[in-house]
């Protein structure tokens, strides 16, 4: 199965895609996630986003907190794009599919509360995640605040953390929002069902 395959037939409403690449800073997250990995190795996801579904156009689309930049255009923070930005092999070689079981209801209120965040302009904070970097190495600061956070501001799996919390939904319990990792969130006690393709 190709990427483009894995993508449409996992793809649903609610559920939450990581990715792993073969860059710099995707290889220093995964490693700095190390600290909260059960066997100590580094992770294998450095970014985490929202799947809101298939629009009118055909296409899957996701919410996410991110940095794109295309044609001297950049975009830093929440913003929505085609889920077909995943089917690079090259550059997301690996991708997870979390399922939570979310009702339709729910999934259209964790998309609302998304897209909320993103009419908000919601910032993606490096300080942030440098934050939630530290208190990994701290296991008692990871239920506490986040010392660099920023109001309007939130980092890739934070930021799909807090939509769900929006919610009332907690994938994370005892774990400080604004600390929260991609692999917190492939570690998430609420899933039902996942799929995995390593490229």
């Amino acid at each position: 199965m190709n990427h483009q395959e894995f993508l449409a037939t996992h793809a649903a409403p609610g559920r939450i895609g990581l990715s792993g690449g073969p860059d710099r800073i995707s290889r220093l997250i995964g490693f700095v996630q190390r600290h909260v990995e059960p066997d100590h190795q580094p992770g294998l996801w450095s970014h985490a986003f929202l799947m809101q579904g298939r629009r009118v156009d055909g296409h899957h689309w996701v919410i996410e907190s991110d940095l794109s930049y295309s044609r001297r255009h950049l975009r830093l923070g929440a913003q929505e794009n085609r889920l077909t930005k995943y089917a690079d092999q090259e550059e997301y070689p690996r991708l997870q599919i979390l399922d939570f079981g979310l009702s339709q209801a729910q999934a259209d209120a964790v998309t609302a509360a998304a897209l909320d965040l993103v009419i908000r302009r919601i910032r993606y904070s490096f300080g942030e995640c440098l934050g939630g970097v530290l208190a990994m190495r701290h296991p008692t600061l990871r239920p506490t605040h986040n010392p660099m956070a920023r109001d309007k501001a939130l980092f890739c799996s934070s930021f799909v953390r807090e939509a769900f919390l929006a919610t009332g939904i907690d994938l994370c319990p005892g774990l400080a929002v604004k600390n929260t990792m991609p692999s917190d969130l492939a570690q998430s006690p609420l899933i039902r069902g996942y799929w995995e393709l390593k490229g």
